[in-house]
């Protein structure tokens, strides 16, 4: 039915909105606010009539949300992400800017791996630095300009169907139950999304639920920036698995308002940087000399802590009766290990599939079947990157796929070339930013270009 997953990925990463808007339903409905909503809402915009967004929190409010409690924590807007967000939304980046976000290309980007410093890639894509509400609120912003767009202040509480098509949603708003009416019903409630549990109690099936326990600890603090412009917006240091540390990595980024903000995560028992005094003294003593820096500024407010217990996927593709005018994205149907910052960028690419679906002239009267076999490349492809990596954690217990072993060993060979060599750094980055698909990794020529460089670095 379709093309490999790399050509599908690419395919997908080259989605633009449509030159003429056409359309082909009357009424969509969101569920959810989230940055996976408003971009679905910005994609049904080009589609429907009109598009409700509904939400628990009132999105015509700035600021942070009650509704993301790790919006506090520090966010990665992967190179992959920054395009789809700049193709929804021509001049997002000098908004961003105007707003001050700060620019991050690869010059101003730098890793460590086991305190050493990578291979600068010279034609790697830009991105953007800046915090969570600083990001969403400019997406929100865009998208609730939009003269077909409304929001809907209100707790969505069940499925409408009709037969075999869902037509709408029950809703609590403020006490007084309604429904909210829709030719096409997006579920993008995150993590928690209660649609299995809505599909099951209307006699649907209930989608097969995956789990990868992480226990992954973060910490997230916020210092005052000197900088108006600094060299480095952008520093990230991991350690390895094997490494006897308690600290899995660090990272900072230069975020609006003359602010550094830099995150610390540990895994299982391990909660490194729950105190200021301990936050500070690992970045100037377990990080590179650029981490001390930061540290040595003005500490602004308290250490943040966040837990995330698992990465969590819902198969929907697998799915042989599944009513029509329903998709889920977004979190809501998988969320990975947020140390690899994919979170954002996956939801831009899930509504690419959204905009591919609907260009393609789908019958709305039947499940959505296509859709969601295009969101599984993405999905699969941001799962296989979080969770071989998240596999090679002690306190990890798999389950393992076939030939995890082979592929474990191969996945190292590539990681650590990435230090010295420029182009496995190159590849290994179009991968992780969500730019091309995991499998053009797995090729003879990357390989042993990979296995070369570790050699010359021998």
């Amino acid at each position: 039915m379709f093309r490999s997953p790399a050509r599908v990925f690419a395919a997908l990463n080259a989605v633009r909105p449509p030159d003429q808007v056409v359309p082909i339903m009357g009424k969509a409905v969101v569920l959810g606010g989230s940055v996976a909503g408003l971009l679905a809402a910005r994609v049904l915009s080009d589609h429907a009539e009109s598009v409700v967004i509904i939400d628990r929190d009132d999105l015509q409010v700035s600021g942070e949300r009650p509704g993301v409690p790790q919006g506090t924590q520090l966010h990665a807007l992967l190179p992959g992400g920054f395009l789809q967000l700049e193709r929804l939304f021509p001049g997002f980046r000098e908004q961003a800017l105007a707003q001050g976000a700060i620019e991050a290309p690869p010059a101003a980007r730098r890793n460590y791996l086991d305190g050493r410093r990578k291979v600068v890639v010279p034609d790697d894509a830009d991105s953007l630095a800046g915090s969570r509400p600083l990001l969403e609120g400019l997406i929100r912003q865009q998208v609730l300009r939009l003269p077909n767009v409304k929001t809907v202040t209100a707790r969505a509480t069940g499925l409408v169907c009709d037969g075999a098509v869902t037509t709408g949603v029950h809703c609590d708003v403020g006490g007084l139950a309604g429904v909210e009416s829709g030719d096409l019903v997006v579920d993008a409630m995150g993590r928690s999304s209660r649609l299995s549990d809505w599909l099951e109690q209307a006699g649907w099936e209930r989608p097969v639920a995956r789990r990868m326990p992480v226990h992954l600890n973060y910490a997230t603090a916020l210092f005052r920036r000197r900088e108006t412009n600094p060299e480095l917006a952008v520093v990230l240091a991991l350690h390895s698995p094997g490494m006897s540390s308690d600290v899995a990595g660090a990272a900072f980024f230069a975020v609006e308002d003359g602010r550094w903000m830099a995150m610390m995560a540990g895994y299982g028992e391990n909660r490194p940087g729950r105190t200021a005094d301990d936050f500070v003294h690992r970045l100037r003593e377990q990080f590179p000399p650029e981490f001390g820096e930061v540290a040595g500024g003005e500490l602004l407010g308290d250490v943040q802590t966040y837990r995330h217990a698992d990465s969590r996927r819902r198969d929907f593709h697998t799915l042989k009766r599944f009513p029509a005018g329903l998709v889920s994205v977004g979190d809501a149907v998988a969320s990975f290990n947020p140390v690899y910052g994919q979170g954002m960028t996956a939801a831009a690419l899930h509504a690419a599939c959204l905009s591919a679906y609907l260009r393609s002239g789908p019958d709305l009267g039947a499940p959505a079947r296509r859709f969601f076999a295009l969101q599984k490349v993405v999905v699969d492809a941001a799962w296989s990157t979080s969770t071989s990596a998240d596999l090679a954690l002690p306190h990890v217990n798999g389950p393992y796929p076939r030939g995890y072993r082979v592929a474990s060993w191969v996945s190292r060979q590539i990681v650590a070339a990435t230090v010295t060599d420029v182009t496995t750094a190159r590849r290994f980055n179009e991968v992780v930013s969500m730019r091309a698909h995991p499998r053009s990794l797995a090729t003879p020529g990357v390989i042993l270009g990979a296995l070369r460089a570790n050699r010359r670095a021998r």
